[in-house]
């Protein structure tokens, strides 16, 4: 595969993401529902062609901060040894406003191919003097391919932690001078 993202799918020049109108996360089924989650510090750019995103795992947030330090822990994230993942796209395809990206995820310290879906607006000036454009991404990936193995079972012998989880990126890109 080319390393360089052809110039249709996504827009030319250097792009920074504007942390406060974005959000990275992820979604996993729990139980009877949905455990979501959420990291505060994360960066995004697309520079010469080049997608790429990251995440601290240290910032990761939900709703108890007991659950936030077992993340961190090595049953999941192992932010000690692993403080960061991060993914860095290989190629896109773009139709009208729909985008499939693919490229490589590293998460504790495994590095697995992803194919992103989601759908993005064309650069367009923003009330501020500059330009942006918006991508919603998801994708689905095992999160047991990455060495994040934990699950406790529930009395019928099933897991309680599912193993497939979304990655969701909600970002607007701001074009840098």
């Amino acid at each position: 595969m080319s390393s360089q993202i052809t110039q249709q799918a996504l827009p030319t020049g250097t792009w920074g993401v504007d942390k406060v109108h974005s959000t990275v996360g992820f979604a996993v089924k729990y139980m009877a529902g949905t455990f979501q989650g959420t990291f505060s510090d994360f960066d995004a750019r697309l520079d010469d062609g080049i997608l790429r995103g990251s995440a601290e795992v240290a910032s990761v947030q939900v709703k108890d901060p007991n659950l936030e330090a077992h993340l961190q822990s090595p049953e999941f994230f192992d932010a000690e040894r692993f403080p960061q993942l991060s993914f860095k796209a290989d190629h896109a395809d773009r139709s009208d406003d729909e985008l499939t990206i693919r490229g490589e995820l590293t998460l504790k310290g495994h590095t697995e191919p992803v194919e992103i879906k989601g759908h993005i607006s064309d650069p367009a000036a923003d009330p501020y003097g500059g330009e942006r454009f918006g991508l919603q991404l998801e994708a689905t990936v095992d999160r047991t391919k990455f060495g994040l193995n934990w699950n406790n079972p529930v009395p019928s012998g099933d897991p309680a932690l599912a193993n497939d989880v979304t990655i969701i990126a909600d970002l607007q890109l701001a074009k840098e001078a």
